[in-house]
């Protein structure tokens, strides 16, 4: 299991609270989460009384039953909150949870590999996306870990295999690989906290976001070209009804799209 220490002492609790405090407003404003604010947290005392710390523990434990882990990976995909400190935080706060849920779990798979996309290089190359490089970057959060693979983690590599072998998105999402990583994940119960665990996940997942865009780019140029040389034959509309469009959808509305 994941061995994240505890608070050193309430001063250090306090001041995560307040770092965690605008990004969960932020979020539970933006997709309409009815949950009271916290007085204390919002003025920010830095030497709050122990009850101004039970109230805070309280408030994050209602807000984080309430987001879903759409909502989580959308907003902070979007906004500006997502810092490197932000995420770093968030990722704490759900690791130090003595009984983590399915939903945790899931929260805590998306961001492991927000934060590593967070701090890893633009340009950096696949082969270079190895276990141990991983591990280096997600340090400040897991501490350093025992790189020894068990035995039930070795599919993700295959499955990863499969998925740099399609060729289009369509092949991707209809081949299952998908889903052998997510039943993977699931099947795995607890063992997934297990540091070792939790690193190889982050990489599958980050190399998966890396050929999803590959092949959604792919299909994107394999498109327009397509659309370039219909309007060069003189074809300016398409009867695209099967795609929810008009009978005689202009080629170059369809182009901008």
């Amino acid at each position: 299991m994941s061995t994240i220490p505890p608070f050193p002492d309430l001063a250090a609790e306090w001041a995560e609270a307040r770092l965690l405090y605008p990004v969960y407003s932020a979020l539970a404003k933006e997709f309409v989460i009815d949950v009271p604010g916290s007085p204390d947290l919002e003025v920010g005392n830095d030497t709050p009384p122990q009850e101004s710390i039970e109230q805070a523990r309280q408030w994050l434990r209602e807000v984080d039953g309430r987001i879903q882990v759409y909502q989580l990976r959308q907003f902070l995909q979007t906004t500006s909150l997502a810092t490197q400190q932000s995420l770093q935080t968030l990722l704490l706060h759900h690791l130090r949870k003595a009984k983590k849920t399915a939903s945790d779990r899931d929260k805590l798979d998306f961001l492991l590999v927000q934060y590593f996309s967070h701090c890893a290089p633009s340009r950096l190359e696949e082969s270079d996306v190895d276990v141990e490089y991983v591990a280096q970057v997600l340090e400040p959060v897991l501490g350093e870990v025992d790189l020894t693979i068990p035995d039930w983690l070795k599919p993700l590599e295959q499955i990863m295999i499969s998925a740099q072998r399609c060729r289009s998105l369509s092949e991707l999402l209809h081949s299952g690989i998908l889903e052998q990583g997510r039943k993977l994940k699931v099947q795995c119960g607890d063992k997934y906290f297990v540091p070792a665990a939790m690193i190889s996940f982050a990489r599958f997942s980050f190399l998966m976001r890396r050929v999803f865009f590959r092949l959604m780019h792919a299909d994107l140029n394999a498109i327009l070209d397509g659309l370039r040389q219909l309007e060069s034959r003189g074809v300016t509309t398409l009867d695209c009804r099967r795609a929810q469009f008009s009978a005689d959808e202009p080629v170059s509305r369809l182009r901008m799209i």
